[in-house]
């Protein structure tokens, strides 16, 4: 009995090592073939086609009176809760709309506004204007919820008897808004518009007339692929959302790979019917195999966008507005700066002028001119030793004869040279003495 107890953890501390390096064993096979199948996810920002960045003004005859009352009402009952469809893509802020004029922003600050902040509809989606707000000389329009929250600053107020214990205004919205905010902008004060010349205003960016959603999105597309789309014709070079909106959903899709590219292939049709291939690396179709019934397979490889996609923007140039700076800019950053003042530009204090309260002026450095150079100096006075200073002449005689007191002594006299050997060097000292 004794035996079995004691036997019990020698055996279980034995066996667990086994145990632990079994296991290891399985796992590394399992870890290494989940690595070697594993796949790559790159994530990049959304692709913007190049032609939304031209934008075209509208031409709307505005009436010159200003607007009533009654037809501030009638336009908000006309606006409130209408439908349309996006022209091109509308970023998760705001955007602001000339009457007949441009859109701010636009260009490169129009890309950049849409990558930073997100996308809140893709071109053909449908859009409804949730508020209406007309004031001064704008109309403010906001799609799908808008750009900021019901309550942006009640939602951060609480109220409460207990600091510990208290009850928010409202009840704060976990869910970040995704819509967008178009303010129709007026030269001088809002006419007397109607609401059919304001969608007429806003249609380069949001379209309200009746279609489908595929009409809504080719009118956003060139004339060559709007005709494509509309046929069902893919072409060699399209996005997934034009073959999309050209074929709809495939009825299969296979991942293959060739050599290191890899790609899928989206299959249209069923034997004994035309069946199409279309095999897309990305985001872009690389080829079309048409194999219709009774015909040799048609293969595309070439590219028949044409120069649709060369005009669009480099994802990864951002153009500097007001950053660059020349040299003058760069001397300037170097000039002294002014002493900081209280006074305003050219203002003068009666003390100015008055000589008991003297005004410092700037410092002015002796600047050193081309032609000024170091004196020469004698190679005579280079190479004279120097002399004992000049004794005056009432004390000539009596340094001839010294006073006994100033006499060598006889231990400190040097002794004469040998002969042919150099005379060693002079010493020569000073004394100074009062002059009786």
């Amino acid at each position: 009995m004794r035996r079995s107890i004691s036997a019990g953890p020698i055996r279980s501390r034995l066996l667990f090592p086994a145990a632990s390096i079994t296991l290891t064993a399985l796992l590394i096979p399992v870890f290494c073939g989940a690595s070697a199948h594993a796949q790559v996810f790159v994530v990049q920002s959304e692709h913007i086609d190049g032609h939304y960045l031209e934008f075209k003004p509208t031409h709307v005859a505005l009436p010159t009176q200003p607007m009533t009352e009654r037809t501030r009402r009638d336009l908000l009952r006309f606006l409130t809760a209408e439908q349309g469809f996006a022209m091109r893509p509308l970023p998760i802020g705001e955007l602001t709309l000339r009457a007949n004029g441009d859109m701010h922003p636009s260009g490169s600050d129009y890309i950049t506004e849409l990558q930073s902040k997100g996308i809140s509809v893709k071109p053909a989606g449908r859009v409804t204007i949730t508020n209406v707000v007309i004031r001064g000389d704008r109309i403010v329009l906001d799609f799908n919820g808008g750009p900021y929250r019901k309550h942006r600053f009640l939602r951060h107020i609480s109220v409460g008897a207990d600091p510990n214990y208290t009850a928010p205004v409202v009840q704060d919205d976990p869910q970040a808004p995704t819509g967008s905010r178009l303010t129709l902008l007026f030269d001088h004060s809002l006419p007397e518009v109607t609401g059919m010349q304001v969608e007429e205003l806003m249609k380069p960016i949001i379209d309200f007339s009746v279609k489908t959603p595929l009409e809504a999105y080719t009118d956003t597309l060139p004339p060559f692929l709007r005709a494509a789309i509309l046929a069902h014709h893919v072409l060699v070079g399209m996005n997934t959302d034009m073959v999309l909106s050209a074929k709809g959903q495939p009825i299969g899709k296979m991942r293959e790979q060739e050599g290191q590219m890899p790609f899928e292939v989206w299959i249209y049709g069923e034997a004994p019917q035309d069946v199409e291939f279309v095999r897309i690396n990305g985001n872009r179709v690389i080829r079309v195999e048409d194999a219709s019934v009774g015909k040799p397979v048609v293969v595309r490889t070439a590219d028949e966008m044409g120069d649709y996609w060369n005009t669009q923007p480099n994802p990864n140039i951002r153009e500097v507005k007001l950053g660059d700076q020349g040299p003058a800019s760069a001397a300037e950053e170097d000039a002294r700066k002014n002493v900081p003042t209280l006074r305003q530009g050219g203002e003068k204090l009666p003390n100015d002028n008055d000589a008991n309260h003297p005004v410092m002026g700037p410092v002015n450095f002796p600047k050193s001119q081309p032609n000024d150079k170091p004196a020469a100096v004698p190679a005579s006075a280079q190479q004279q030793p120097p002399s004992a200073p000049a004794q005056p002449a009432a004390s000539s005689a009596s340094s001839q004869n010294p006073p006994p007191s100033l006499k060598t002594p006889p231990s400190l006299k040097t002794p004469p040279p040998a002969q042919g050997s150099p005379a060693p060097p002079q010493n020569y000292v000073a004394i100074n003495r009062p002059v009786n």
